[in-house]
């Protein structure tokens, strides 16, 4: 039995263009030589517009405590997560009491009880629920999240649904940090959003995309090469330059075993999602498996069109490639972050007559 997705829900705060949270507020915090280095860096993040449930345009955070940033992340997160889950149950033509299991992906906020509870209880979900938090594992969480699931649901015969959400503009840094060129990319790439999935036993599914394979890898040598640390002014970002190289290390090799397993090739996947943590990133996936600049446009918009939301970017994309007129048949997504972890979930159309 096959885990399919037959649902998604998609939630956005607030959008602003990219310009104008530079013109606003980070070309203030920055002058001479850092500020030309800044600017450049925001120009060049292909990102144009962005989500903030706190925007600095409105209200700025970089001074605020870890404790008020953790409050301000229960006051915005339920309502966003509230109306993915929503959504992704609309589409699948489920009710919230069919859940058996609700998982839910997020590193920018804590809190007890969390978003799996309060959310479970305000959608109506069955009191013997099973629900599972999944934190701290950063932009990749959303495969491992949809392993999670699908396993679930072909063990237990039973839907599923995966919320990830990441309020990241909650994290912003004081300016003491204005010279620190990895806080400048972080600043420049990350954005809010949540994406809600639901995934449904294959014979209980008109259609959607079947779970074939989740597959990681770890290199463990370069684990500080990212990094979200826990501070007394909220989550900061470590982000080496080294990251694509150790990416381009190991892409190829992950990929092309899950494949074969499949009795697959590169060249038999009509449909990539693959998180964008940055154009780097994806001209690293781009080289490694010999893709043409077709295969990574969707990456590119959400990119360019969402920023770098975390765990939920790479669902972003899922989103985008399945709403296009002729949806792919096969589908592999790629997710990267800290540990450094490469995460691989390979997907392929399904219908009850297939």
């Amino acid at each position: 039995m096959a885990a399919v997705i037959s649902g998604m829900g998609v939630a956005l705060p607030p959008a602003t263009a990219q310009a104008e949270v530079w013109d606003g507020y980070f070309a203030r915090r920055y002058t001479g030589a850092q500020r030309r280095i800044a600017r450049r860096i925001f120009e060049n993040s292909g990102v144009r517009t962005r989500q903030a449930a706190v925007s600095p345009l409105v209200e700025d955070v970089a001074n605020w405590s870890t404790e008020r940033r953790m409050r301000r992340y229960q006051t915005e997160a339920i309502p966003l997560g509230k109306a993915a889950v929503s959504r992704a149950l609309e589409t699948s033509g489920l009710s919230a009491g069919d859940v058996g299991l609700f998982a839910v992906c997020s590193c920018t906020g804590y809190a007890t009880p969390g978003l799996d509870i309060l959310l479970a209880r305000d959608l109506g979900m069955s009191p013997t629920v099973q629900r599972l938090f999944v934190g701290h594992m950063g932009c990749y969480a959303a495969l491992p999240g949809l392993g999670a699931t699908s396993d679930y649901v072909t063990a237990r015969g039973r839907p599923a649904l995966l919320l990830c959400a990441e309020l990241t503009s909650l994290h912003l840094q004081p300016p003491a940090d204005r010279t620190d060129i990895q806080q400048i990319v972080s600043h420049a790439l990350f954005s809010d959003a949540a994406v809600a999935v639901v995934l449904t036993p294959r014979d209980q599914a008109l259609a959607g995309y079947a779970v074939r394979e989740v597959a990681a890898v770890t290199d463990t040598t370069t684990a500080d090469h990212m990094t979200w640390e826990v501070t007394d002014l909220g989550f900061r970002m470590g982000l080496s330059a080294e990251v694509p190289a150790v990416l381009a290390a190991h892409v190829r090799g992950l990929v092309d075993d899950v494949l074969a397993r499949h009795g697959l090739t590169v060249d038999a996947i009509d449909g990539w999602a693959v998180h964008p943590g940055g154009p780097r990133i994806l001209d690293v996936v781009q080289e490694q498996l010999g893709l043409d600049d077709d295969a990574l446009e969707a990456s590119r918009g959400v990119l360019s069109a969402y920023g770098n939301c975390s765990s939920p970017t790479v669902l972003l994309v899922l989103d985008a490639l399945r709403k296009r007129q002729l949806p792919p048949r096969r589908i592999l997504m790629l997710a990267f972050g800290p540990g450094l972890t490469l995460y691989v979930t390979l997907l392929e159309a399904s219908t009850l007559t297939a």
